[in-house]
């Protein structure tokens, strides 16, 4: 949501809120280059204003400024730069505390936050007031005002507590198997007159709680996803670095351009990896020129020397190039399949359990002899890779890449979220087709046994 804002004005202000009250979000960063980035405000004007915000160093901020002064400003030392991880974000603010580090409590994936730069760690003074609960304009994904300081990224499960500061572990807890930090999808807690609860459940700025305290989206355009704390989708992964420079990546890291019209271009690797099982993935292609989507067993590599970074092709890599239909084995090309042109839908399907990738367009599959002609994987169109222990980085990724031509390589992937862009699927009613885990959305019919490249697919 790089430019997207949701909005709400709080009608009934309330001084003990502007006191105590607790925030909890979980957030997936997209783009970590992008400057400031706000969460949630309340803003009243170029002076009053409250934020909980990325500064440009990726490090999370609380910040309350009051004209000219700024009684609240806590810059954790810690940078978060994960471009696949769910980071869950509780901030609680309880002015009323006679310690003055009880006053703001920060938590991230429940570790409660100590660190702070120097320069930035003014607590609030007793019984000081924010503009959070005021009666001005709230926002979600922006400051208010002004055009920059969007997040870029996508949030969910959103829960506001008007006059109770409340821990990290009323919205999560801790698996007792595994270690992680884990959402609690329902948690329990009093929202107050001015709390609520948005983007969870399907029910985007609609308010789940008791109150009511619906949201609306001001500017730009509010996209669901199947990406979600408790299922984390592989995205096209911005921090490979190749040597033509970082492309664009957008609307969640699925929306990739290369960095230029000549030259060759690495695009992206998806950011998950597979090591054994069946997985399924979907690209529409928007530019097609010399575009080319695989597997590679190089997270910045893919079928050919022209496309990968170092200029040499990586061993076991298998691609397609779009604007023929050939296939690319380590380099080395030959008939496969037939063009696809701009804005059709390829598709990938890569079993590790018998090291073999087949590759589709429009909802049908190569016959290996220059066509898509076949509804469902045939052995004739099974191109063999390279056994997973046998390569560098022991998994393989989906990749994309360009080799240079009259136009800039661009292409969105759909890794089970349903969408191409903002664009979602419409087929099988717009229910789309479910890989093996149940839990995605593709446009085409996944082949049995096939999972999306997400966590539950990787655990299925």
């Amino acid at each position: 949501m790089p430019n997207t804002r949701l909005k709400r004005t709080v009608s009934n202000s309330s001084s003990s809120g502007r006191r105590t009250f607790t925030w909890s979000g979980w957030i997936k960063r997209n783009n970590v280059t992008a400057g400031y980035q706000n969460l949630f405000s309340a803003y009243g004007g170029a002076n009053y204003y409250t934020r909980i915000l990325y500064w440009d160093t990726q490090e999370l901020t609380v910040s309350s400024k009051q004209g000219s002064n700024f009684p609240v400003d806590l810059r954790s030392t810690t940078k978060h730069r994960d471009t696949n991880a769910w980071y869950h974000i509780v901030v609680a603010m309880d002015s009323t505390q006679s310690t003055v580090t009880d006053r703001i409590k920060i938590y991230f994936n429940g570790v409660r936050q100590t660190g702070f730069h120097g320069g930035d760690s003014s607590y609030p003074s007793l019984n000081e007031q924010c503009q959070i609960n005021h009666n001005d304009p709230h926002y979600i994904g922006h400051l208010g005002g002004g055009s920059s300081g969007y997040f870029d990224g996508i949030i969910s499960h959103v829960h506001f507590a008007d006059g109770t500061a409340y821990p990290a572990s009323t919205f999560g807890s801790t698996d007792s198997t595994t270690g992680e930090w884990t959402i609690n999808t329902s948690p329990s807690f009093t929202p107050g007159t001015n709390g609520f609860s948005i983007l969870k459940d399907g029910n985007g700025v609609t308010d789940v709680s008791a109150n009511s305290n619906n949201w609306s989206v001001e500017t730009g355009t509010l996209t669901a996803t199947k990406d979600c704390p408790d299922n984390v989708f592989a995205t096209g992964n911005p921090l490979n670095v190749n040597s033509g420079g970082v492309g664009t990546f957008q609307y969640g890291n699925n929306d990739i351009t290369v960095n230029g019209a000549s030259g060759s271009q690495f695009g992206s690797s998806s950011t998950l990896g597979m090591t054994n099982g069946k997985f399924y993935c979907e690209a529409k292609i928007i530019t097609v020129d010399s575009t080319m989507i695989g597997v590679s067993p190089s997270p910045a590599e893919d079928a050919r020397a022209d496309r990968s970074p170092d200029g040499q092709a990586s061993s076991g890599a298998v691609g397609c190039l779009v604007g023929s239909g050939n296939k690319y084995v380590s380099g080395n090309g030959s008939s496969y399949g037939a063009a696809t042109s701009a804005n059709g839908i390829m598709m990938i399907a890569l079993d590790l359990d018998n090291l073999k990738v087949y590759f589709g367009s429009g909802g049908q599959w190569s016959n290996g002899s220059g066509a898509w002609n076949q509804s469902g994987l045939t052995s004739g169109a099974a191109i063999s890779v390279t056994a997973v222990a046998s390569t560098a980085e022991g998994a393989y990724f989906f990749s994309f890449g360009d080799g240079g031509g009259s136009s800039a390589g661009r292409i969105q992937w759909n890794f089970g979220n349903g969408y191409f862009g903002t664009t979602a699927i419409t087929t099988n009613s717009g229910n789309g087709y479910a890989g093996a885990e149940g839990k995605s959305k593709f446009n085409y019919a996944v082949p049995s046994g096939y999972s999306a490249l997400s966590t539950k697919g990787l655990n299925t």
